[in-house]
């Protein structure tokens, strides 16, 4: 186990290095010029060289790209992610302040889409009746194939400006979490029912199910105390890898509710060319998949534990 979880931290380091790499790398390529974006067309005339080159040097743009790389990797290292371009403010504290309303949008949204795809995927498989099962597997290919931004207008128009239920932009209360989680989670929950009854699909056919049938046990039963478990790897492994992408379908919805957050903030730093927030962004972004990715790989074994097994006999045989 302890070799196990070794291996798991490395490849979650360098997932992060490369991550913070590679975005240093493409950023520095964006064309124009981060400086120049925050002047505006009045002061660019009355703005000296000496002027630009000395706004340069300050947030660490002057030097060659070897130079920024490394004193932005030590920088990183020490939790020091620089000033933003647009606003004067420590990135450090930017994210530290929207991140919170982000993280509420996307567990929420991950709590509605895991509830919704499972007891769909569930209700597919429990079923006797053909017609129903065929309605419950129609649904989730629906999901997926819906626009998000469509799917927050048609319930801003209905369920705030036609019946007033619930309020349609901002970030005041838990009623205005309700409607953008739920349109963040109808393309996760339609992926993690597809998977999931395929998955129990299979297993409803294994010998141990015939078994436990013969035993007398009722559907209800086998489905969720034997069937569930062993079908859940595939499912589990999903989620985890979308809990990470909720955090890029925030930028849609956050604009589309005109909410606060981590996605708002990626729109206006791509707007303005603000490479210091970008980079903390992209960081963010990155370790937020691998803590997911870590904290999926250590439920596997509690699942399943022959996964610890192989993954130790890997370990010895590299």
């Amino acid at each position: 186990m302890a070799r196990y979880l070794i291996g798991r931290a490395a490849a979650a380091a360098l997932v992060l290095w490369a991550a913070f790499t590679v975005a240093f790398v493409l950023l520095r390529f964006l064309p124009g010029d981060a400086i120049g974006a925050r002047i505006s067309p009045e002061e660019q005339g009355s703005i000296s060289s000496d002027q630009l080159a000395a706004l340069r040097e300050r947030y660490g743009l002057g030097e060659s790209m070897i130079v920024q790389y490394g004193q932005s990797l030590l920088d990183a290292l020490r939790g020091d992610f620089g000033f933003s371009l647009a606003t004067g403010a420590p990135v450090g504290e930017a994210i530290a302040e929207a991140l919170p309303h982000t993280l509420a949008l996307a567990g929420a949204a991950l709590l509605i889409a895991v509830v919704l795809g499972a007891g769909t995927a569930l209700g597919a498989v429990y079923t006797e009746r053909p017609w129903l099962r065929q309605f419950l597997l129609g649904l989730p290919p629906v999901g997926v194939s819906v626009p998000t931004f469509w799917v927050g207008l048609l319930l801003i128009q209905t369920v705030s400006f036609q019946w007033g239920l619930l309020p349609a932009m901002g970030n005041k209360g838990f009623e205005s979490l309700i409607l953008p989680a739920a349109t963040l989670a109808l393309p996760t929950a339609a992926v993690i029912a597809q998977v999931l009854a395929k998955s129990l699909t299979e297993t409803w056919e294994k010998a141990y199910v015939d078994t436990a049938r013969a035993k007398g046990a009722s559907r209800g039963r086998i489905l969720l105390r034997h069937a569930l478990r062993n079908a859940a790897m595939p499912t589990l492994t999903l989620a985890g890898v979308t809990a990470g992408n909720l955090l890029a379908g925030s930028v849609v919805v956050e604009t589309v509710f005109s909410r606060i957050g981590i996605g708002r903030m990626t729109q206006l730093a791509v707007a303005s060319r603000d490479l210091p927030v970008l980079q903390g962004l992209v960081l963010l972004a990155a370790a937020v998949f691998v803590t997911v990715s870590l904290a999926v790989d250590l439920a596997h074994p509690l699942i399943d534990p022959r996964t610890a097994r192989a993954g130790a006999q890997e370990g010895r045989t590299a």
